[in-house]
């Protein structure tokens, strides 16, 4: 095995970068990339799928240099800014330190982007300092997580991941399949790297983002079978042989009045193929180790940081569906409604609790074995099992409260036609005119009823896997020893033995 130099280090050291930065870079890259039958031609920010989501994008890394909040959102180490969320926190201080830049994002999109850059910076943080375990599989594995996360970081870069192989047929193993070959996996190994062909599911945000980070999955049985499906490895989006298949976009051209988050937020999700693709060694984290490849996540606590990521995204989430549901309440009059209070205090029930949980996992924060402050996991644990529950209830809300409102909404092409006169006389709300209360209702309809909203719901059902699978393992991980020994003193308490009590002979 040939060890190769990092030879993306030659680049011009950037440190935090602007929204500027991040479309010209994007833009300057040749991705394969389709979408309704069309491959993506000339620039990617100007296409009619990504353009308004990039510029989302871009706002988040402009913030970077807001001077206002430059000191929220990077830190300084050596003389050079990076992105909050690059920093290794070594005190309970730099966990909130990351906590309050990430939720500054999260605010930004009301929690609508689960793949802000934040996520997967957490997660490349946490693996770069675990290198030891990396290096178990081979010590060049180890150089390259930590050379890659200066990479990343050094260039504020943007990454998507995949884990997900494609759904054939569940039943049996990956290599059980009728055509095995489906699934991504290793073809060849040769001295520049390996040659990867096949799929992965699925790929959010991936054709605006630089670089891949391919996860292995987690569900490896560490068989001779298994090995050409276990690695970890990440790799430019302009690759040759990686091609991104899209789904249909949920941004319809329209303008943000009509679609106030479609129009802003919509990530794009993506099949990712790999074609005989090339992967240098100094690209390559994990080879060919299924039991190293399915306790990655856990035991480099990636799965810890990028959780306790994930919660500032559902605490803005749960924030932002509260402000739309206390919005309509007050539009329309309908706050002296028991049912009405009933469910509005469900939604800051979960809003509150997602904050507890946060707090929990911060107040028990402790060093790991790889030197980082890591949040509790229980609470944590506890939070990713809760929310995918939770936020379609939180929708369903909405829908309750908005009824027939959410129908009820012209557009913005209506307003500015004859009718607007119908419209300003039969659509009003009581303490608004008919144009803010329709803002109001098509922000509603479009987080709670529009194709990108009922999206947001699957995605949130599924964001941390199968949820059933996950209670599973909630349930068999989670120790009950000292309850139910708890339970067993109580029912035997009268039981017990004293200095003055008779011994009970059986």
């Amino acid at each position: 095995m040939q060890t190769l130099s990092f030879t993306e280090r030659v680049e011009k050291r950037m440190g935090a970068r602007t929204g500027k930065d991040y479309i010209d870079r994007l833009d300057s890259a040749e991705h394969d990339i389709w979408i309704d039958g069309k491959k993506v031609e000339g620039k990617i920010s100007e296409h009619p799928a990504f353009k308004n989501v990039v510029q989302s994008m871009a706002a988040l890394y402009d913030m970077q240099h807001d001077p206002a909040l430059q000191d929220e959102m990077t830190y300084e180490e050596n003389g050079e800014r990076y992105g909050m969320t690059f920093l290794v926190p070594k005190t309970q201080d730099d966990l909130v330190r990351r906590r309050k830049a990430m939720k500054r994002w999260a605010d930004y999109t009301g929690g609508m982007m689960g793949r802000s850059p934040d996520y997967l910076n957490s997660a490349l943080m946490a693996m770069s300092q675990a290198s030891e375990y990396f290096a178990q599989n081979d010590p060049l594995f180890g150089g390259n997580i930590v050379e890659y996360y200066k990479y990343v970081r050094d260039n504020d870069l943007s990454m998507t991941h995949t884990l997900i192989n494609p759904q054939v047929n569940r039943g049996v193993s990956t290599h059980e399949q009728a055509d095995p070959h489906v699934a991504a996996h290793v073809v060849e190994k040769n001295d520049e790297g390996v040659v990867i062909s096949g799929a992965r599911l699925l790929a959010t945000q991936g054709p605006i983002t630089d670089e891949i980070m391919v996860f292995p999955s987690t569900l490896l049985k560490g068989t001779e079978e298994d090995n050409p499906y276990s690695f970890a490895f990440a790799i430019p989006n302009s690759t040759p042989g990686l091609r991104y298949l899209c789904r249909e976009t949920f941004d319809y051209g329209k303008s943000h009045y009509d679609h106030p988050l479609g129009s802003r937020f919509e990530e794009m999700d993506a099949v990712v193929v790999f074609d005989d693709v090339l992967v240098p060694w100094n690209r390559v984290f994990l080879m060919e180790n299924a039991k190293l490849c399915n306790t990655l996540h856990m035991t480099t606590h990636a799965t810890v940081h990028m959780t306790y990521q994930v919660l500032q995204k559902n605490i803005a989430k749960a924030e932002f569906v509260l402000g739309i549901a206390e919005s309509i309440v007050d539009a329309i009059g309908i706050g002296q409604f028991q049912h009405v209070q009933e469910k509005v205090s469900e939604i800051i029930l979960a809003v509150e609790t997602m904050k507890a949980f946060v707090r929990a996992s911060e107040a028990d924060a402790q060093i790991d074995e790889w030197g980082v402050m890591t949040p509790a996991w229980a609470p944590l644990n506890a939070a990713r099992n809760i929310f995918p529950k939770t936020y379609p209830r939180l929708i369903e809300i909405i829908q309750l409260l908005g009824a027939s409102g959410l129908m009820a909404i012209p557009s913005e092409s209506d307003l500015e036609s004859p009718v607007k006169t119908d419209i300003e006389k039969y659509l009003v709300a009581r303490n608004t005119g008919a144009e803010e209360r329709l803002r109001l209702f098509r922000l509603a309809w479009d987080a709670s009823l529009s194709a990108f909203g009922s999206r947001q719901v699957l995605y949130e059902r599924y964001f941390f896997g199968d949820p059933i699978r996950m209670s599973m393992t909630y349930y068999t991980s989670y120790d009950k020893t000292p309850m139910v020994g708890r339970v067993k003193d109580f029912l035997h308490r009268d039981e017990v033995v004293t200095a003055d009590a008779p011994v009970l002979v059986e």
